[in-house]
């Protein structure tokens, strides 16, 4: 349980936090582990032997995309802080792994609020186990906010034949909580 390795700061804020509050409601971007939650997403790769990316798309928040490096490159030695971070991507085998570094510290890694700091590091192991499953692993590392790494797993199921990302329109500020009945008394 996350609240059993969470540094007492970590904690008093969860404590605090309001869903009312939460960035992803204002279409400010949920960040890598919130990216496939909720809406549609897929990878995009250019089908080549050595391609050089793999983009993450999504159809929620700005039409949010990450993009992967998968050409052999290392993380730069000291990234500016962005809401999707630096990811390089290999396989080993039929998985892929993408390691994360660079991420800011303004979205909520879950509904609740678990804060992170920018020390954040993701490691996730992506497999296709079959036709229709692919199962996420993802390894948390942040020394700033955790006392030790811990590890999230996921399963996406294959959309049904014919379903296509949708367009999704948000800009910061928009009030898209308030549909839902969330409002923010500020």
């Amino acid at each position: 349980e996350l609240d059993s390795i969470m540094l007492p700061w970590a904690k008093q804020l969860v404590a605090t936090r309001k869903e009312t509050d939460n960035p992803y409601f204002y279409c400010m971007p949920g960040g890598p582990i919130r990216l496939t939650g909720g809406f549609g997403w897929r990878f995009l790769q250019h089908p080549t032997v050595n391609a050089k990316y793999i983009f993450q798309i999504q159809e929620g928040n700005s039409h949010s995309y990450r993009q992967i490096f998968t050409d052999g490159r290392k993380h730069p030695v000291d990234p500016s802080p962005t809401w999707y971070g630096h990811s390089i991507g290999w396989w080993e085998g039929t998985t892929l792994v993408v390691d994360t570094i660079g991420l800011n510290d303004k979205f909520w890694m879950d509904r609740p609020g678990t804060p992170h700091t920018e020390q954040l590091h993701l490691v996730e192991r992506w497999t296709r186990d079959t036709f229709i499953t692919l199962q996420r692993a993802v390894t948390v590392d942040d020394p700033g906010a955790f006392s030790r790494p811990f590890t999230v797993n996921f399963t996406a199921n294959l959309a049904d034949a014919g379903m296509e990302i949708m367009e999704y329109f948000c800009v910061e500020n928009n009030q898209y909580g308030l549909p839902g009945g969330i409002t923010n008394p500020k």
